[in-house]
């Protein structure tokens, strides 16, 4: 089991503890908003797992039937969760719209906001590390995990200083009223997540930033070469896909192509990471500018 696998596993078992604490704080008010909380914690460990799924099945190597690898896997556990996600918005809509017209009394407030405070604390500090390493070690599964364990803690925020002010105020509309503001919160998350997600497997090219540096490592690494074209790019989970077109001169030896290919293949991989980098040797009559135009 890789390092991104075991982030994925611990994300089961936080997400179970949160989902425990957050129906305990429930069950000791009756509020409909930490109800509301408490519902998304339940779409939290169904979403944990299927990231846990598809990070297991991303980690496989090509096969005869996926020979570019199985790393969009990734990305369908995202839009999972994101769809996921808004069925537990409408589900809070239901129970909010409900609660409105029939307000509950709350009951044991301050120890429910602990208990549900002491839940919050424990998802911010698990989505701080998802969202860090899961960029850092490149899973979408992993950051979409993280991005939407800190939309629950911003949530969670929101019910606490909203069941507050019904302890303060005594006005028990503003529980429902609330757990509809934590509804819009969830929805907005999960389009966000469905969206990003969708986009990579719609296989984006390299953000431009990284595609700046691609370009330049090729142009600094291509010695003897004459020009590189169509650069081509794509993202699939933990992978990056590279290809393009280098024009060498006509009297370079085979020999010679394949070891200036190898040398800026060494560049880009120490650069990008996981690359699978496709280049295209072309003699100089397919060159596409003339005059001395610098590598891509």
């Amino acid at each position: 089991m890789d390092k991104v696998q075991k982030l994925a596993l611990g994300s089961i078992a936080v997400s179970a503890v949160v989902l425990g604490l957050k129906y305990l704080a429930y069950r000791l008010t009756g509020s409909i908003a930490l109800y509301s909380d408490a519902l998304e914690s339940i779409i939290n460990v169904a979403t944990a797992c299927a990231a846990f799924y598809a990070i297991r099945v991303s980690a496989a190597p090509p096969d005869a039937g996926h020979p570019y690898g199985h790393y969009k896997a990734e990305y369908l556990s995202a839009v999972l969760e994101g769809m996921l996600i808004l069925v537990a918005a409408f589900a809070i809509f239901r129970e909010a719209y409900y609660g409105f017209f029939s307000p509950r009394t709350i009951a044991a407030p301050i120890e429910g906001l602990l208990v549900n405070a002491g839940a919050s604390v424990v998802n911010g500090l698990w989505a701080f590390i998802l969202v860090r390493y899961g960029k850092r070690w490149k899973s979408p599964a992993v950051v979409a995990d993280g991005r939407h364990l800190w939309a629950d803690v911003l949530s969670s925020f929101g019910v606490v200083v909203g069941l507050a002010l019904v302890v303060w105020t005594g006005q028990l509309y503003f529980d429902s009223v609330l757990a509809m503001l934590v509804a819009l919160n969830i929805l907005w998350a999960g389009w966000n997540l469905m969206r990003e997600s969708i986009g990579g497997l719609m296989d984006e090219a390299l953000p431009e930033e990284t595609l700046a540096q691609v370009r330049d490592l090729i142009s600094r690494h291509a010695d003897g070469a004459l020009e590189a074209h169509d650069l081509r790019t794509r993202h699939a989970g933990r992978a990056t896909f590279i290809d393009f077109h280098l024009v060498v001169p006509g009297t370079m030896t085979v020999s010679d192509s394949h070891a200036l290919c190898d040398q800026i293949e060494a560049a880009l991989r120490a650069a990008v990471g996981n690359a699978t980098i496709t280049i295209h040797v072309e003699p100089e009559e397919k060159a596409k500018h003339h005059g001395g135009v610098p590598i891509v």
